[in-house]
């Protein structure tokens, strides 16, 4: 619901050197990030918002003219009338009854309006669970905010740029993600492995180092679990971290709201490349802007971005039963570290795990369509970080290049199984701080 990152299929960053521009000096503070153009807004691909389906010609058109009317929408945004009517709710009996309002109305589409009251049961069981004797208040006190987002939205569609920074006034919509899925997590049964580690990484971002997080990717809450769990030690990191995201994030009504809060990199997945054939060389198109885009803001230094290489969301393995990382995509990875390599300043690649699946689980398989149902539960998360793994030491053990790819892909993947191992013995073994490794320091810094 939330947001979240899908490995892109980006072209290989050399093929960018007839695109350079020049550029400012690099700035002495960090992750100062660039105003980017041009603005582009990602077509409607089964949109659960639109009201009628749509040719692909249409589709192909409103995409290849986006960018020129991203600007006067947004201007026409901040001045159209919106109903403010779902803050002025004071129970649950009135905020469905305006859910239902708004539909028979024609405001809101009838599928945006089942999913907004699915979206209100789910979250409410949920932080009902966490036995929090204020639960009622809060449920009440986040969905209407969040259903005002969602109408708004509606309303008037919010359109993302190739990078996206995230919008902190005059609405803070950073704050409102934290807000909303706070309650959701049990930090007394939540850690943070090798806490340090972050602190490491924001001295090296002050020094104008680039650093790359290799991750995998569980909810579609990840920006914001990670957020959370960083708050209070390493709150720079938790506010400036830069998420590359894929597009379904930014089309799906219900995720938007979360999404605009976020510092982006909006891109294309290699899962939804083709579902729409004749749009696949438009969004190869979009993703080589948004790779010249963080091509940009690499080569000014001091930025910090998260990615997942396995192209999507861990998803349950139905023979085991079990939850582990997704397998990395070595081509992806690859480009990463090119990008890196190529930035004209220090970068480092280091493997961070995330285990928080039960907080908002994904479908079981991939859907073509937009607009999946939100399963939502009270749970223990986890997060961990290892140290840079570099490529020269592992390419000087291999003489062929593909090889050497391969296994730099393999290190990060194998680091990042082996901290979610640990994190899962700790939340689900309820080892707690006892699953503890000489390579894995388990913490909770919010006690």
């Amino acid at each position: 619901m939330f947001i979240l990152s899908s490995s892109s299929s980006l072209p290989s960053p050399l093929s960018l050197s007839s695109s350079r521009v020049s550029l400012p000096p690099p700035s002495s503070s960090s992750l100062n990030l660039l105003p980017l153009s041009p603005h582009f807004q990602p077509p409607n691909l089964a949109c659960s918002c639109s009201v009628a389906s749509r040719s692909t010609a249409e589709l192909l058109h409103d995409f290849k003219h986006s960018a020129h009317t991203a600007a006067s929408a947004d201007e026409a945004r901040n001045h159209l009338p919106h109903s403010r009517a779902f803050l002025d709710v004071r129970s649950e009996q009135e905020l469905l009854s305006y859910i239902r309002r708004e539909a028979e109305a024609g405001k809101l589409p009838s599928n945006v309006a089942a999913g907004m009251e699915e979206l209100y049961q789910n979250y409410k069981n949920a932080v009902l669970k966490s036995g929090n004797p204020k639960a009622d208040e809060i449920v009440l006190s986040n969905m209407t905010v969040a259903l005002d987002r969602i109408l708004l939205d509606v309303e008037e569609p919010f359109v993302f740029s190739p990078h996206h920074k995230a919008v902190r006034e005059p609405f803070d919509y950073y704050t409102f993600g934290q807000n909303y899925v706070r309650p959701l997590i049990d930090f007394g049964n939540s850690f943070v492995g090798n806490p340090f580690l972050f602190k490491d990484i924001e001295e090296k971002l002050h020094q104008g180092h680039n650093v790359v997080l290799i991750s995998n990717h569980q909810t579609e809450a990840d920006p914001a679990i990670i957020s959370l769990l960083l708050e209070k030690t390493s709150p720079y990191i938790a506010e400036n971290m830069i998420y590359v995201a894929g597009d379904r994030v930014i089309v799906d009504p219900l995720c938007k709201p979360f999404s605009i809060g976020r510092n982006l990199i909006c891109v294309y997945s290699k899962k939804h490349m083709f579902d729409i054939p004749e749009l696949a060389e438009t969004k190869r198109k979009a993703n080589t802007r948004s790779l010249k885009e963080m091509a940009l803001l690499l080569r000014g230094g001091s930025q910090l971005i998260w990615i997942a290489p396995s192209g999507g969301r861990d998803r349950l393995d139905p023979s085991s039963g079990e939850w582990s990382p997704a397998p990395f995509d070595a081509s992806s990875m690859d480009n990463m570290r090119r990008l890196i390599q190529h930035s004209g300043v220090p970068g480092h690649l280091c493997p961070l795990a995330l285990l928080c699946y039960d907080i908002m689980p994904p479908p079981s398989k991939v859907e073509i369509e937009i607009g999946e149902k939100r399963v939502i539960s009270f749970n223990g998360v986890g997060l961990s970080l290892a140290p840079a793994i570099s490529f020269e030491a592992i390419a000087a053990t291999h003489r062929n290049p593909d090889e050497a790819r391969e296994a730099y892909s393999k290190a990060l993947f194998d680091s990042v199984s082996m901290q979610y191992n640990v994190l899962k013995a700790a939340i689900y073994g309820r080892q707690a701080l006892r699953a503890s490794t000489a390579d894995v320091s388990l913490s909770q810094p919010w006690i």
